[in-house]
């Protein structure tokens, strides 16, 4: 699986592995690098079965099975206690692997996560589905920035996102790969397990996400037992990239309370 380490490399440096959403690609994370590489070692990967990690997914295929392959690659470079921050997808990986033991979650942050499976966004991945069943890859892509981004962010950056989109269509997904995770994330559902899962949690959301309703996130903070929310007004559901600097305030101050303050967080809404 292809993965990259960035930052600081000393054996005291804590670490932050970063795991994207549907695409699955590291590239997600680049906003958050300068932030962090400094004080932190940095993990990033492409995801099983996109990007460079070329590979055939087992059918059926399941966000137990992208924990088990990320399991492996930390175990393969020796990574035995991170924080994990995720993103969408993700975050639900991070939900999966904090259920087992093979590493030292030391906290969890979750953006835009869910859960359990709800009515609006399987909706939108339905209609998501029916595009890349019968529309070309440009349709597919356009639809997936109305997804992630808010209007007006679209508009000021609409010859960047052009050109994205056709260096995405250039390395469009297998499609079969990009089903079977999208039937993964659809049917996750840990919801009732949230209550036993005693890990220090950042649960950060969007007002204005378009894929993700805000309250998935509510209900996911709501649950944990240490967990925070930050509900943000602006941003849509990649608001790492739109309000990176926002988003990532947000995670140094949950970050700092380990590594400067020794202090875990409270369970509030900010």
């Amino acid at each position: 699986m292809y993965y990259e380490i960035h930052g600081n490399r000393a054996k005291q440096a804590p670490t932050l592995v970063f795991s994207a959403g549907l695409g699955g690609s590291a590239n997600f994370w680049q906003p958050q690098l300068a932030a962090f590489k400094n004080d932190y070692q940095i993990i990033l990967y492409d995801h099983s079965g996109t990007g460079r990690s070329p590979a055939t997914l087992p059918s059926p295929y399941s966000i137990e099975h992208m924990r088990d392959e990320l399991v492996s690659l930390l175990t393969t470079l020796a990574v035995t206690s991170c924080h994990f921050i995720g993103h969408a997808l993700g975050g639900l990986v991070g939900l999966s692997l904090a259920k087992h033991a093979e590493i030292n979650i030391q906290s969890l942050i979750l953006i835009n996560a869910w859960s359990a499976p709800n009515p609006h966004t399987l909706r939108c991945f339905d209609i998501r589905k029916a595009i890349l069943a019968n529309c070309p890859k440009t349709t597919f892509l356009q639809m997936q920035a109305l997804l992630l981004y808010p209007p007006d962010w679209i508009a000021r950056h609409a010859e960047q996102l052009t050109q994205e989109e056709l260096h995405l269509a250039t390395h469009f997904p297998d499609k079969e790969n990009l089903l079977a995770r999208i039937r993964a994330l659809s049917q996750f559902d840990m919801h009732a397990q949230l209550p036993t899962l005693d890990i220090p949690a950042l649960v950060i959301a969007n007002k204005d996400d378009m894929l993700v309703p805000w309250y998935c996130s509510a209900l996911l903070a709501e649950a944990l037992p240490c967990a925070s929310l930050s509900l943000l007004d602006y941003g849509g559901h990649a608001s790492t990239v739109t309000v990176a600097n926002k988003c990532n305030a947000l995670l140094k101050a949950h970050l700092d309370k380990f590594h400067h303050n020794d202090k875990a967080p409270d369970k509030e809404l900010s």
